[in-house]
């Protein structure tokens, strides 16, 4: 049910690793021998010890328990191994903010197998909570009251969950608004990129005109024409600067000043007109924006519909 629930999310993944399996096939004694080749482990009081501070960490962890089990930092290890063992360079780690003090031991752990500092890039990833009519819901799961992801894609569409969680930082914490989510208003800001494509959309059908490679582009010079034909060249640099730092919600706030600009355009600007000139050049630059938009919808894993 779980995968069924994140591939309907657009979320697949390629391999489902059982922690079993580090077991089954002694990986954690085989990952711990090159650990122990490199003089790293040692025992004390009953258990064994790697010296992660020779990489960082501010005490040496607990590999193995007194009483023979392995403490969590061992499996994981092992399997951070399996990855480069598969031919993987760079790894990158989703982990909730419980997590934050576990990141030097984990870094240490890396380093001392042979690779480099920047294999592995660590993200914590900030809880969401989640409104509904401006009331907080309030969850726990001792007593078994939450709202899964199926049903916050039910209640409000796949567009809007992935759109929302994707707009903010994830070190940030996110204030879901389900009534948002689910409104047809420019507040809402996935409806408000959406609706400026099915708009752009509308206009190109209504004026039932081929773009013409000639098209005489020195007519757009109205401020407000000009100013989306900037925020459209302004899309390279936000790819850019969202892959290199990770940060997805770098494509979301893009999208919606571009979504702004075109909205503010058509406002004060009528595209088809007895003007034939200013008519396809008009239309060239909104099927750029048509185009932008639709390309980092898609992206963002986000429809882009044609009518609304």
């Amino acid at each position: 049910k779980i995968k069924q629930d994140l591939k309907d999310f657009g979320v697949t993944f390629d391999e489902y690793f059982s922690e079993q399996t580090l077991f089954d096939k002694k990986l954690i004694e085989k990952t711990l021998k090159v650990l122990d080749a490199q003089g790293l482990l040692y025992e004390s009081e009953g258990a064994l010890w790697f010296r992660s501070t020779k990489f960082g960490d501010d005490k040496d962890r607990v590999l193995r328990k007194q009483n023979g089990e392995y403490a969590y930092l061992a499996p994981d290890i092992a399997y951070h191994q399996t990855k480069f063992d598969r031919g993987f360079e760079k790894m990158i780690n989703l982990w909730g903010p419980d997590h934050h003090g576990y990141i030097p031991r984990m870094k240490a752990a890396i380093k001392a197998l042979g690779h480099p500092d920047d294999a592995v890039k660590i993200l914590i990833v900030q809880l969401a909570t989640l409104y509904r009519g401006g009331e907080l819901v309030r969850m726990s799961t001792r007593q078994g009251t939450f709202v899964t992801l199926r049903e916050l894609m039910d209640e409000v569409g796949m567009d809007a969950t992935r759109f929302f969680f994707l707009m903010r930082k994830v070190e940030s914490h996110l204030n879901f608004d389900s009534e948002l989510a689910k409104s047809k208003s420019e507040e809402n800001p996935v409806y408000y990129v959406q609706y400026a494509h099915a708009r752009i959309c509308s206009v190109l059908t209504f004026a039932r005109r081929k773009m013409k490679p000639d098209t005489d582009l020195s007519l757009i010079k109205e401020p407000e024409a000009l100013e989306l034909a900037k925020k459209l060249l302004a899309y390279p640099e936000a790819l850019q600067l969202a892959a290199d730092h990770l940060e997805p919600y770098r494509v979301t706030d893009y999208l919606r000043e571009l979504a702004a600009a075109f909205h503010q355009f058509y406002a004060v600007h009528r595209v088809v007109s007895e003007e034939n000139a200013l008519t396809d050049a008009r239309l060239f630059l909104i099927d750029c924006v048509r185009i932008v938009l639709r390309n980092g919808l898609n992206i963002l894993g986000v429809s882009a519909p044609v009518t609304m």
